[in-house]
């Protein structure tokens, strides 16, 4: 299984949280997010950042790109 949705998914799991809380705050259905967690459906870019905003991880840890989970400091730009 590729990391990022391991990932995703031990982060809801640490959480005790439920696909269907994770789906509402994404705005997804709740039928869409689980093929999210098993790689059926590629992640799009604005909600891996939602994911890593929920979390409080970097994108490079969802990404499996590092196994920092601190988040970059937010840009003055945004």
């Amino acid at each position: 299984m590729n990391m990022i949705f391991s990932r995703i998914r031990d982060l809801r799991e640490d959480r005790d949280w439920n696909q269907t809380k994770v789906a509402e705050y994404l705005g997804a259905r709740q039928t869409t997010y689980p093929k999210y967690e098993l790689g059926k459906l590629p992640l799009p870019v604005d909600v891996l950042l939602k994911l890593s905003d929920l979390y409080g991880v970097s994108v490079d840890y969802l990404l499996g790109r590092t196994d920092e989970r601190t988040p970059y400091p937010k840009s003055r730009h945004q």
